[in-house]
């Protein structure tokens, strides 16, 4: 049985911890098991749910991830390795232990770690409290982006290794990598693939958590566009701290009640046929199970946050065409190249390189246009005169 997974991200301090939360506080409530965990640095889901991890509540689980003894056990014989020849260049033991801790690694952990869980059939719902939009967008990406450099170097570089490693001893006098090295890094580029796999799947989706802003609202579009550039499903959008409207408020209260209203709407019609949920702006920070229940509760409504999502796979192929969704993607902001077998897709500052399967790699692009949010891409019939690629539209 696969878990349903829901990851949570959204611009810093719009409160997606809080919603990623209340999400898996309310799902354990109802009776699902639950597991909560984080790929953000700042491990501030304990301080929302007052809690140690562990099991903080019936079938609520929180677990905090130990990059350290995670290291080991994914990482290990490649730093290892580092560490060995930091030390023959004559470099101090705390010297190698402070170069070979990876920038990023703690995210990275946390997804391989992510899917451990997903693999071990104890949960029903695993909710994902991830960093801020830019870090999760950059970490999203790695595993394909991984996967692409892996399967173009991993081979060379098993063939140069056996032919250099005599020599490197004796000119560089440090040791060459050896196959329990390369092992290392095939399981480890192995390992973000499966998480790649799980992500994408029919059984995960993102949410995107905002509050009524103006810069935050056009940072949630484009991180939608994003999103699905790389494959990711988004299958709700979260409007948090939501001014409550009525008779007797103030002109100060009221001025924030129109100017939200009227941000919403505009949400709403952006996200179009996607839900946004409204968390109406509470008089108290809610920290502990209890209040985190109650976010819950008003977050949904009568929706059922748990069910299968009815979201189509933003990538789809089929013998003659590929269809990308990019919502929100203005033509301007598009850019599509084609180098061999691969198919080059620029959205803004996020770029996807597509392998094509062999059936269309040997074939033309006829034709390519931008229409309604999504990206329509034909080929020519095999043997016919290709019209040069051009993005129309």
């Amino acid at each position: 049985m696969h878990p349903r997974v829901l990851l949570f991200t959204g611009k810093g301090g719009v409160g997606k911890t809080t919603a990623a939360a209340a999400t898996a506080t309310l799902a354990a409530r109802r009776g699902l098991k639950t597991l909560i965990v984080s790929t953000d640095t700042a491990h501030s889901l304990a301080d929302a749910l007052a809690a140690e991890p562990g099991e903080i509540a019936p079938g609520l689980h929180l677990h905090q991830v130990d990059t350290q003894k995670s290291m080991e056990r994914h990482w290990g014989e490649l730093r290892d390795y580092a560490r060995g020849v930091l030390a023959e260049l004559g470099l101090d033991e705390i010297t190698s232990e402070e170069i070979t801790v990876l920038p990023g690694a703690e995210e990275l952990i946390a997804l391989l770690e992510l899917r451990r869980h997903a693999r071990d059939g104890c949960w029903d719902v695993i909710v994902v409290d991830c960093a801020p939009t830019a870090e999760t967008l950059r970490l999203l990406a790695l595993p394909e982006a991984l996967d692409w450099h892996v399967n173009r170097l991993m081979p060379v570089g098993r063939r140069v290794l056996k032919l250099v490693s005599p020599f490197v001893r004796g000119v560089a006098r440090v040791s060459a990598p050896g196959d329990d090295v390369m092992n290392a890094g095939e399981r480890f580029h192995r390992g973000l693939m499966e998480v790649r796999e799980l992500l994408t799947g029919d059984h995960a989706s993102v949410r995107l958590v905002l509050t009524p802003e103006s810069v935050v609202l056009a940072e949630a579009r484009r991180t939608l566009t994003s999103l699905s550039l790389y494959g990711y499903r988004v299958d709700a959008v979260i409007a948090n701290r939501v001014f409550p409207g009525g008779d007797g408020a103030d002109a100060w209260r009221n001025g924030w009640v129109e100017a939200q209203s009227r941000l919403l709407a505009e949400a709403e019609q952006s996200f179009a046929p996607l839900p946004v949920h409204v968390v109406p702006y509470l008089p108290a920070e809610p920290v502990g199970k209890d209040a985190l229940a109650e976010v819950g509760a008003a977050m949904y409504g009568d929706a059922d946050p748990f069910a299968a999502h009815s979201v189509r796979p933003p990538l789809r192929m089929s013998a003659d065409e590929l269809e990308l969704a990019l919502p929100g993607a203005d033509r301007e902001n598009v850019d599509l190249a084609r180098k061999g077998d691969e198919l080059i897709v620029t959205a803004g500052p996020y770029r996807r390189i597509l392998a094509l399967p062999a059936a269309l790699a040997r074939r033309e692009i006829s034709g390519a246009a931008l229409r309604d949010g999504v990206l329509r891409v034909t080929w020519s019939a095999e043997g016919a005169n290709p019209r040069p690629d051009e993005l129309n539209g």
